[in-house]
């Protein structure tokens, strides 16, 4: 429900009461103690709240009638390096935490940190709304969350010597540590692919902006509509302006000068057509469309309440003008006094100063 009304604090509250951090920690220590029936008991229990969990998330989302892409769905589709790196850390600590001799209770902050249950409900829409991609992307957010955090617990494990509750053969626990390897490898090669994707689509925004500010804004031009596409190939970068009329000539010298911004293999378009440029507005309008959150709440409540605090205007400096010419100079405010009981009174001030004295009427 948090995702679905893009509330932070909601989703904050379910990592805190989520059942996935124990089976996970679990998993780590027994794999590095090789008590494989306590891997079993553990593999069992994550699997069962990972398949409730995507099955109620499913549910949900399948019966909302809202059903757009909120900020923090999106958030959780395109994993990289970062979060590898942020599931294994999260993970250390947690663990170290766990076995250090004063040891708190680190289990709500590794499962703030490392974020467990968001991408699995977020997987639970990719498949009620019938995209695989958001599915894929969600899943293997998961999947890397799930496996560093039980490798790091695995790390601090072996770290600290704990005693092998099973005998393993030299050979068997040399077979262990390779598949560890070749999973790793596994999880952190797309990871990385992500991130380099990530880090060009930034380079590529940032000289996006470097050109239209540049050639445009700067110039005075009134720009109402702006798209990029960086996975397109070419790329687009879609442009329309309020009043200005651009020339097929500069069209094709401002789709040159992109290089000089470091901007390559991108197509360059200005659309003009009134029609069209309607249909595109509007469509971007729909795509765009959030629920008003509680940010926007805020303002709104906190631009009211200021609206009653504002009475000078232009209105009230003509009247003043016409009734009371004496008054050179006066200011006007709501001001809060407290009476003998301790109560609030607003009252309004009006302090002056005038050039003549008051008519006595």
């Amino acid at each position: 429900m948090g995702l679905n009304v893009n509330s932070t604090a909601v989703i904050t509250g379910a990592m805190l009461i989520s059942p996935l951090m124990g089976p996970i920690l679990g998993a780590g220590f027994a794999l590095g103690t090789f008590d494989f029936p306590l891997l079993k008991k553990s593999l069992k229990n994550l699997l069962i709240a990972t398949l409730i969990s995507l099955v109620v998330s499913f549910l949900y989302f399948l019966l909302s009638p809202f059903k757009d892409a909120q900020f923090e769905l999106l958030a959780r589709i395109s994993p990289n390096i970062y979060d590898v790196l942020i599931a294994f850390f999260g993970g250390l600590v947690g663990v170290i935490a766990i076995t250090w001799v004063n040891k708190g209770n680190p289990i709500p902050g590794v499962a703030i940190a490392t974020v467990l249950m968001p991408p699995l409900c977020t997987a639970g829409y990719g498949l009620a709304i019938g995209n695989m991609s958001f599915f894929a992307g969600a899943i293997y957010l998961y999947i890397i969350n799930c496996v560093f955090i039980c490798l790091s617990t695995f790390a601090i494990v072996k770290f600290l010597r704990y005693p092998k509750v099973n005998y393993v053969d030299k050979l068997r626990e040399k077979r262990i540590g390779q598949s560890i390897t070749l999973l790793t490898i596994i999880l952190i090669a797309p990871s990385l692919y992500f991130a380099y994707n990530l880090l060009q689509e930034k380079k590529f925004s940032d000289r996006i902006k470097q050109f239209v500010q540049h050639e445009f804004a700067e110039k005075g031009y009134t720009i109402v509509y702006e798209k990029t596409q960086f996975n397109k190939n070419p790329k687009r970068l879609e442009l329309a302006f309020l009043t200005k009329k651009i020339h097929p000539v500069e069209i094709e010298q401002l789709q040159n000068s992109l290089a000089s911004y470091g901007v390559e293999n991108t197509e360059l378009t200005i659309k003009q057509d009134s029609v069209d440029l309607r249909s595109a507005i509007l469509s971007e309008i729909d795509k765009h469309t959030v629920s008003v959150n509680e940010k926007d709440l805020t303002i709104r409540s906190l631009n009211q309440r200021l609206s009653r605090y504002e009475l000078a205007n232009v209105q009230l400096r003509h009247d003043m003008a016409i009734l009371f010419p004496q008054i050179a100079h006066y200011s006007i405010g709501v001001q809060q006094y407290y009476n003998t009981r301790d109560s609030l009174v607003n009252y309004i001030a009006f302090v002056y100063q005038a050039k003549d004295d008051f008519p006595e009427q």
